[in-house]
């Protein structure tokens, strides 16, 4: 079973993303030696099977705080990334996506809070952004689930890649 570690900033929507892919299956647990938390669940894609954990958020792979330790290290069990993005402050977020390609990992960018950046007007091409990135980007709404049907068409595509 592949691992699907879904990555980003604190407070991107995580989380949210994560319910929608898990459903109800969900288990809390520790890391290690510490008391961070972290969530796993599975869900199954036509007649594949993953884990899904959500990492604690971080700002960087250059940890911080114990929190962003823990990130970092979960890093290494995943097989494929879901890079959680706020829409609304693509700069800030941009830095982790940055740091994430250079594991040379299989990665989706979820382009998450579309809606509350197109209502501030933001205006992000998604299709240059995945040009330019060299990975698939998708647009969501995690609150709304729009957009996560994309995420896991695209997470099939990758995942074929990988068996390439």
């Amino acid at each position: 079973m592949k691992r699907i570690l879904l990555m980003g900033n604190p407070n991107v929507g995580k989380s949210v993303i994560f319910s929608r892919l898990t459903g109800a299956y969900v288990m809390a647990s520790n890391y290690p030696g510490t008391t961070i938390d972290y969530s796993k669940g599975k869900m199954r894609v036509d007649k594949e099977r993953y884990e899904i954990i959500d990492v604690p958020g971080t700002y960087s792979l250059e940890p911080s705080c114990k929190a962003e330790e823990v990130a970092v290290k979960m890093l290494d069990d995943g097989d494929i990334i879901i890079n959680v993005v706020d829409a609304t402050n693509l700069e800030r977020n941009l830095y982790l996506t940055l740091e994430l390609l250079e594991q040379k990992k299989p990665i989706i960018i979820s382009l998450n809070l579309w809606d509350e950046a197109k209502h501030k007007g933001i205006k992000i091409d998604e299709k240059r952004l995945e040009e330019m990135l060299g990975v698939p980007v998708v647009p969501t709404i995690a609150l709304t689930g729009e957009g996560i049907k994309e995420l896991i068409t695209r997470l099939k595509e990758v995942d074929e890649n990988i068996k390439k």
